[in-house]
């Protein structure tokens, strides 16, 4: 798959991971795995990424004497959300287009 569309595709995963509500890492790894699977280093890799493009924002909390970080979509990530839904429909049409028989065999 094209590296390009796999991020893509990856950002709009994680970002639906959140959408909810605010989660973790091991949990946003935990919930998508039935989907796709994700490495920590890639998934934190996609956090900073979406954080640093305003998608997400981070808080810190102690949980069980330790400190973890929630992550929370933002308005600007939910429009990704959106944009994404209005263009699967066209990378549906594509691979309709590509995969279709050729009525003239």
């Amino acid at each position: 798959m094209d590296v390009q569309l796999k991020r893509g595709l990856l950002d709009v995963c994680v970002l639906a991971a959140i959408k909810s509500e605010d989660s973790y890492g091991y949990k946003i790894i935990k919930d998508m795995k039935p989907y796709i699977e994700l490495s920590e280093s890639t998934l934190y890799t996609i956090l900073k990424r979406l954080e640093t493009a305003n998608m997400l924002t981070v808080r810190t909390t102690e949980h069980g004497g330790r400190l973890r970080k929630y992550y929370h979509i933002t308005e600007k990530g939910l429009k990704r959300i959106k944009e994404f839904e209005v263009e699967w429909k066209e990378i549906l049409a594509i691979y309709q287009f590509v995969t279709k028989e050729d009525d003239n065999e």
